[in-house]
């Protein structure tokens, strides 16, 4: 069994004791205690210069890090820590780096450890990741090749006001298009928002968005008076499966940020929380660093589409191979003396038809299919009326 740290103190005393009785040769004295000479001599150095103290172990710490963080940049960082406490060492280092290109600052790790010795780490609860089993954004490869729409879920001002804002991103870039309490969750009100970002930013290819209202109904091809403006202003709708908003995954992790940062806890009144949507907006795009974009901020990804918006609603144009018909205001269509109901919906708006290999005419509405027609001159929708239904 080792010694404890007092047994061995004792013995090197007795060492010491020895030493000065000078009975023994200093050798002989080594011998005994089992301990090489340079190692004698050190003890009697240490007693020498400090006393009994001096037999103590010291710590092998070393006196100086020679890589040690400068006061200044550690203060630096705490700084940012506090003003922006939900931020981890990657977003510090990212708005580090970013706004001070030309100083050498420390790893993550490093600020994490500062972190840590400063009481500003917060633990979080790590859940089981799994991977996805879907690419729902694999055309998404530019800024602009699909917006992101949704409502946030409500919540209540502090004076009892319900609140649910209307939200719109691009899903390349993260850039927080529109974040806007609207007076009520109807297609027009949510058609001025698009309408205003359209004029601002040019079009989308596509809008994600998912299958309540006013985005979608049950009429064929899920379309909704807005999903039909959408198509007329040369948008496709695009919605998500029941039940699977992680198909909208990147727009559900901004409201996350958005619940966090400016909804917990609520402001006052409605005014006062729509000034915070607009201070958070401003926050997201230029401040904070997202770590999807390398810890760059959206603001600095995003780039306004080249297809501009003149305000011009424009009902599809369908090639010769088509049937054109018009919808009637009861919903029907007139084809071979026969009234075939499509959708109200579609009042006034021209569908195509056209013949396929198998005999069956499809019916769509610019890019959206809509159903079929039998050789009974029967108009069907397909089974699962909630599957996304486009041309290929």
């Amino acid at each position: 069994m080792a010694w404890g740290e007092a047994k061995v103190e004792d013995k090197r005393k007795e060492f010491i004791y020895k030493f000065e009785e000078k009975i023994h040769s200093f050798t002989g004295l080594c011998r005994q205690y089992e301990i090489s000479r340079p190692t004698g001599y050190k003890w009697v150095e240490r007693f020498k210069e400090e006393g009994l103290e001096g037999l103590h172990d010291k710590s092998r710490a070393p006196s100086h890090q020679a890589f040690k963080t400068d006061d200044i940049l550690v203060q630096q960082i705490i700084g940012l820590r506090i003003q922006q406490p939900t931020w981890g060492p990657k977003k510090v280092l990212g708005y580090l780096k970013r706004h001070y290109p030309n100083t050498a600052w420390p790893s993550t790790t490093t600020i994490g450890n500062i972190f840590d010795r400063n009481g500003l780490t917060v633990c979080r609860k790590y859940r089981r990741r799994v991977p996805a089993r879907t690419v729902p954004l694999a055309h998404c490869q530019q800024p602009n090749d699909v917006w992101c729409a949704d409502f946030k879920g409500w919540f209540l001002t502090s004076d009892g006001q319900k609140c649910e804002p209307f939200t719109l991103t691009d899903a390349c870039s993260r850039f927080l298009i529109r974040c806007k309490k609207l007076d009520f969750n109807r297609g027009e009100y949510v058609w001025g928002v698009l309408d205003a970002a359209f004029r601002e930013w040019g079009l989308p290819l596509y809008l994600r968005h998912d299958n309540g209202p006013p985005f979608a109904t049950c009429a064929p091809g899920r379309l909704s008076q807005l999903s039909v403006k959408l198509v007329k202003a040369g948008v496709m709708p695009e919605w998500i499966e029941p039940g699977k908003p992680q198909q909208n995954g990147r727009h559900e992790r901004m409201h996350l940020t958005l619940k966090n940062e400016a909804a917990t806890p609520p402001a006052d009144n409605l005014v006062l929380q729509q000034i915070r949507f607009e201070e958070f907006q401003d926050y997201y795009n230029f401040t904070r660093p997202h770590e999807a974009l390398n810890q760059d901020t959206p603001g600095n990804v995003y780039r306004p589409s080249i297809r501009t918006w003149d305000g011009c609603l424009r009902s599809p144009e369908y090639s010769t191979e088509y049937e054109v018909r018009k919808v009637m205001k009861c919903g029907c269509i007139s084809r071979r003396g026969k009234h075939l109901f499509i959708s109200e919906i579609l009042y006034r708006e021209h569908v195509g038809i056209i013949e396929q290999e198998d005999g069956i005419f499809r019916v769509e509405y610019g890019p959206i299919i809509l159903g079929t027609i039998d050789q009974s001159n029967t108009f069907k929708v397909p089974e699962n009326k909630w599957r996304r239904a486009r041309k290929a």
